[in-house]
């Protein structure tokens, strides 16, 4: 039996490793958004907390869109939420100026700058 340790008070626990998702209480993935995040031109000002701080606004704001189109849904009787519905309740909510393409309209006296 040489060669052979047995010392079981030397064995440590391997210590689980969790990911940042797991640890700030979140579904989506944080990881993919700081990669996401710093593949952009400020990403030497973002801070360690920023990804996980941005990845909990975008789970936010989804579980917000989805309450409200399943709330659609079940207006309409149905029990599955359609993009239809996920549309409706993006247009009837407090949140459809964050989806809106027009964010600068045009004022009735002012010349646009192509003419």
């Amino acid at each position: 039996m040489s060669g052979e340790r047995r010392h079981h008070s030397s064995r440590r626990r391997k210590k689980r490793i969790l990911s940042r998702s797991t640890r700030a209480e979140l579904q989506f993935p944080v990881s993919r958004v700081d990669r996401l995040l710093r593949e952009g031109s400020n990403a030497h000002r973002m801070s360690w907390c920023t990804p996980i701080f941005f990845t909990g606004i975008l789970e936010y704001l989804t579980a917000n869109i989805l309450d409200l189109a399943g709330k659609e849904a079940h207006d309409h009787h149905k029990v599955l939420i359609t993009p239809e519905h996920v549309e409706r309740a993006v247009d009837n909510s407090p949140l459809s100026y964050i989806f809106d393409d027009d964010i600068h309209p045009q004022v009735d006296g002012m010349p646009s700058p192509g003419k």
